[in-house]
C-alpha cells in the first residue's frame, strides 16, 4: 500500500473514532437497549432472550473498563472503524487505488452506518462480522488459500453468538456459492472443518436454546405482531435506498460491475447473495436495518466499479471523480442536525418540520412522533434513576434489604442498575431477561414501583402507596413514568411474585 493511502487510512480511522464522541450532545443519556446488555455483564450466560451471548462478555469487559460511558461508546465505534479498514483492504484486493478507498471510505461515513455506531447493540458487531465474511470469501477466491475457510468458520461461529441474523447471511451464501464457478469449494475438507468449529462456537448457545424451549421463536413470533406488522414491503425496500443518499449509486454500481466487469466475474456471488438475502427479507417483511450487512462489501466493489468508468472518461471522468466525493458529504450535511443527536432534544423537536417528522420521526409502532424513536430511548433515565434514589432512601435503612424495586420494562430496570446500582438494591422487571434475574426473597417489606400506578393485583397484596416522583420531559418515550413506595405487603407477596415470574419463564418456551 502506498505511503499516502497509509496516511490517509489513519487519518479516516482516527476521525471515525473520534467523530462518535463529538455527535452526542450531553442533554441525552444511554439507549434503553444498552442498559440491558450492560446488565448482562452481571448475569453471565450461555444464552439470553434478547441477544447471543456475545454482548454480555463484550459488557463485562466494559465494566472491568470501569462501566463509563466512554467505553459503552467507543466498542461500537471501533466496530464502525474495523468495518471501514476492511472495506479499505478489500479494495485493495481488487486493485483500486486510493480514490476508490477514500471513495469507499467517505460513503460509510456519510450513511447509516455512523448512525447505528453511536449506539452500544449487536448491530454493528454484526455489520463488521458480515464484512469479514465476505472479505474472506474474496480472499479466497483469490489466493485459493485454503486455511481461509478455517478462518471463515471461527467469523461464522463468532457473529452467530453476536447476532442470529448471519444465518439470513449463510441462506443467501448457499445457492449463490452452487450455482458459481466456485462451488467445488465445498468438496474441500477445510470447508467442512471451519463448519466445525462454527458449529463448537455456536453449540453452547445452541444448547441453552434447547433447554430453555427455544425462547428465540417466541422472541421472534412476538418481534412480527409488535412491529414488523408495521413493515411494509415497499417501505423496506424505500428505507435501502435512503440508507446511503447519493452514495447509493456506489452500491448500485456494485451489482453492474458484477454484471459488466470482467475483472468482476469470480466474485458475481456475492452479487446473487445480495439479491437471494433481500428478496428473503422482502418476503418476511423484516426491518430495514437487518440488511446493513450486506453493504459494505457492494461499497467496495462499486467503489473500485467507479473509479474504472471515471478513467475512461478522460477529462470528465477527472471532473466526476472529484465532483462525486462532495456530493455524497452534501446530504449528510443538509440533514446532519436530523441524523446525529447533535441539538439538545427541544431544540430539535422545534426543528421538525412535519415532512421531517414523517422521514425521521417514524417509530416501530408505526406511527409519526416529535422526534426519532432512538433520541427519545436515550432521554430522562438519569432523572429515573435519581427519582428511584428518592423514593429508596424514604425506606427505613433497617429495612432495605427488604425491598424490592420492581419495574414496568427493561429499559426502567437497566437505566437504575446503571446510574444508582450502588446506591440500591438491584431493580428487577418482568421484561426481557430481567425475569431470570429475581433475587431470592422470602421476607418483602417495600416495593419501589416504576412505572404505571400500582394495579390490582399488586394493591390486593399491600396497604397502600404514595408516588414521589414522575418523569416530565414530554419528549422522552418515558414521558409520564412514575415511582411508588409502596408498603404492607402482605407475607404471600414474595410468593405471588414468584409464581408470576415462573408463568412469564414458561410463556417464553417454545414448548410446554
Amino acid at each position: 500500500m502506498p505511503r499516502r493511502a497509509y496516511l490517509l487510512l489513519i487519518l479516516l480511522l482516527l476521525f471515525k473514532l473520534v467523530f462518535h464522541f463529538l455527535i452526542i450532545h450531553p442533554a441525552y443519556d444511554l439507549h434503553r437497549d444498552e442498559f440491558l446488555h450492560l446488565d448482562q455483564a452481571n448475569h453471565l450466560s450461555a444464552g439470553y432472550l434478547s441477544v447471543p451471548p456475545f454482548t454480555a462478555f463484550l459488557s463485562l469487559l466494559i465494566k472491568w473498563l470501569g462501566g463509563g460511558v466512554f467505553w459503552v461508546r467507543f466498542f461500537p465505534a471501533l466496530f464502525g472503524a474495523l468495518t471501514m479498514l476492511i472495506v479499505w483492504k478489500l479494495v485493495e484486493l481488487l486493485k483500486g487505488s486510493w480514490y476508490a478507498q477514500v471513495l469507499a471510505a467517505v460513503v460509510l461515513l456519510c450513511s447509516v452506518m455512523s448512525r447505528i455506531n453511536i449506539l452500544y447493540q449487536p448491530n454493528s458487531f454484526d455489520v463488521l462480522s458480515w464484512t469479514l465474511i465476505f472479505y474472506l470469501l474474496a480472499l479466497y477466491v483469490r489466493t485459493g488459500t485454503p486455511q481461509l475457510l478455517l478462518w471463515l468458520g471461527a467469523v461464522a461461529g463468532i457473529a452467530f453468538l453476536n447476532k442470529y441474523n448471519v444465518l439470513f447471511l449463510m441462506v443467501g451464501l448457499l445457492p449463490a456459492l452452487l450455482i458459481s464457478s466456485h462451488r467445488k469449494m465445498f468438496l474441500h475438507k477445510y470447508l467442512y472443518g471451519g463448519l466445525l468449529i462454527a458449529l463448537l462456537l455456536a453449540a453452547p448457545n445452541i444448547i441453552w436454546q434447547i433447554r430453555n424451549g427455544l425462547p428465540v421463536i417466541h422472541h421472534m413470533k412476538e418481534l412480527a405482531s409488535t412491529q414488523l406488522v408495521n413493515v411494509e414491503r415497499s417501505g423496506f425496500i424505500k428505507e435501502q435506498l435512503f440508507f446511503f443518499l447519493l452514495g447509493t449509486l456506489v452500491w448500485v454500481a456494485a451489482l453492474l460491475g458484477f454484471a459488466r466487469y470482467a475483472p468482476f466475474k469470480p466474485y458475481r456471488f456475492i452479487g446473487w447473495t445480495f439479491l437471494v438475502v433481500m428478496a428473503v427479507f422482502v418476503y418476511l417483511k423484516a426491518k430495514a436495518y437487518y440488511a446493513l450487512g450486506l453493504y459494505p462489501v457492494l461499497v467496495a466493489f462499486g467503489s473500485v466499479y467507479l473509479e474504472h468508468v471515471f478513467s475512461k472518461r478522460r477529462i470528465l471522468g477527472v471532473w466526476l471523480r472529484w465532483l462525486y466525493l462532495p456530493l455524497i458529504m452534501m446530504p449528510t450535511l443538509l440533514f446532519f442536525k436530523r441524523i446525529f443527536p447533535v441539538l439538545e432534544p427541544h431544540q430539535l423537536e422545534q426543528s421538525m418540520t412535519p415532512l421531517r417528522r414523517e422521514i425521521f420521526a417514524k417509530w416501530d409502532d408505526g406511527k409519526t412522533h416529535s422526534m426519532p424513536q432512538d433520541f427519545a430511548d436515550m432521554l430522562s433515565w438519569r432523572e429515573l434513576a435519581g427519582l428511584v434514589v428518592q423514593a429508596y432512601e424514604k425506606v427505613p435503612a433497617a429495612e432495605r434489604r427488604n425491598t424490592l424495586i420492581l419495574c414496568d420494562n427493561y429499559g426502567q430496570a437497566g437505566a437504575v442498575n446503571y446510574y444508582a446500582g450502588r446506591k440500591v438494591s438491584p431493580a428487577i422487571t418482568f421484561s426481557a431477561d430481567y425475569m431470570f434475574w429475581f433475587p431470592a426473597m422470602d421476607t418483602l417489606h417495600y416495593l419501589i414501583l416504576v412505572g404505571e400506578e400500582p394495579r390490582e393485583y399488586v394493591r390486593k397484596y399491600t396497604s397502600g402507596y404514595l408516588k414521589t416522583g414522575q418523569i416530565s420531559d414530554s419528549l422522552a418515550r418515558e414521558c409520564g413514568t412514575g415511582v411508588y413506595l409502596v408498603e404492607g405487603i402482605s407475607p404471600v407477596f414474595p410468593k405471588k411474585l414468584r409464581q408470576w415470574q415462573l408463568e412469564e419463564q414458561a410463556a417464553f418456551r417454545a414448548w410446554k
